[in-house]
């Protein structure tokens, strides 16, 4: 399979050195780490909000950095949580004594180093710390990587709430609530039309017919929950969407964000197809939305495919989502 890298055991370091050479007067990366946090950081006054874990999902995690959003970000090697040492560098150096609220995907590896990182932290003088755990995929309970269900694309909601409740000057406790609610407000569920390729691999991480998709895939190139024929990208749409809002249960009249998000290799044309039958299944589902997203937002290397969230909203969130945020990957 042909990629841009050099060597494979280099892409993440070279990945990071690339951002942070892009980004200049928003990124820093920490000396001798997979560490990036704000230019500025830490910013007195505010609560940090961090997160991190494998790389292969970019944008995701230091994408999202900067107002509004995140203060850092720690990156694992392809597919594989951060070291839990690098993760207590990461909080200790956004901490500016309002505390440290960690936002982490519910994958074991990146759980168990984020609550050993805490412990570490809390040693080196960081007083505050709070996780909150996102398990937003609806496809599976217990997977490969999880105790439960995996967390996916509706971390990125949960990262511009927590941010943007930071960003206003709410304490920890309130920024970790209000993260805890659009946690519990959100679902997501993927599908792929082909696996992904790892550099250092170099082949597809499973086997998929021509004629195949997988339906309830992960981020980490794990294959799904059922293997079904091609379908219309309408199909497509109505099995994804059917299964999320069954799940989150709305009322009719809900307010919700919508995120039709591309797993790394699937064109935004076709994004935005899918998005054209996604606003046609709210309205039919009675929900109102207040907004709508496509894009590459949390991918999987160069996976062709695409995940669904749904996530209802009331006032509260629907200030916090709204606020203004300045990353490179999403701005408001």
């Amino acid at each position: 399979m042909k990629k841009l890298i050099n060597d494979p055991e280099d892409v993440v370091d070279e990945m990071l050195d690339g951002m942070e050479a892009g980004y200049p007067d928003r990124l820093r990366r920490l000396d001798e780490t997979n560490v990036m946090v704000r230019e500025d950081a830490p910013v007195d006054g505010k609560v940090a909000v961090v997160s991190g874990g494998g790389s292969g999902h970019e944008p995701t995690h230091a994408g999202y950095i900067g107002d509004g959003m995140l203060d850092g970000a720690a990156a694992g090697e392809v597919f594989t949580s951060p070291t839990a040492d690098e993760l207590s560098e990461m909080i200790q150096a956004t901490d500016s004594g309002e505390g440290v609220l960690c936002v982490v995907k519910n994958y074991e590896g990146d759980v168990m180093n984020f609550e050993t990182a805490a412990e570490m932290a809390e040693m080196e003088g960081v007083d505050q710390i709070e996780q909150v755990v996102v398990n937003d995929d609806v496809a599976v309970e217990d997977s490969l990587y999880t105790s439960g269900r995996r967390g996916v694309a509706g971390t990125i909601l949960v990262h511009k709430v927590a941010g943007a409740a930071a960003d206003r000057g709410d304490d920890l406790e309130e920024v970790a609530r209000l993260a805890e609610k659009m946690i519990d407000n959100v679902r997501t569920m993927g599908t792929a039309l082909t696996s992904c390729v790892t550099p250092e691999k170099g082949e597809p991480t499973f086997d998929l017919g021509e004629d195949e998709i997988e339906l309830g895939i992960g981020i980490h190139g794990e294959p799904g929950t059922e293997r079904v024929d091609i379908m219309p990208a309408d199909e497509i749409a109505e099995e994804l969407t059917g299964e999320v809002v069954e799940d989150l249960d709305p009322d009719a009249g809900d307010e919700v964000v919508t995120i039709v998000n591309g797993m790394g290799g699937t064109p935004l044309m076709e994004l935005f197809v899918l998005n054209r039958k996604v606003q046609e299944l709210m309205d039919d589902h009675d929900l109102e939305v207040w907004d709508a997203m496509v894009g590459d937002y949390m991918t999987s290397l160069d996976m062709m495919g695409a995940s669904i969230t749904v996530a209802t909203v009331d006032d509260e969130l629907k200030e916090l989502l709204g606020a203004e945020a300045d990353t490179p990957a999403l701005k408001r």
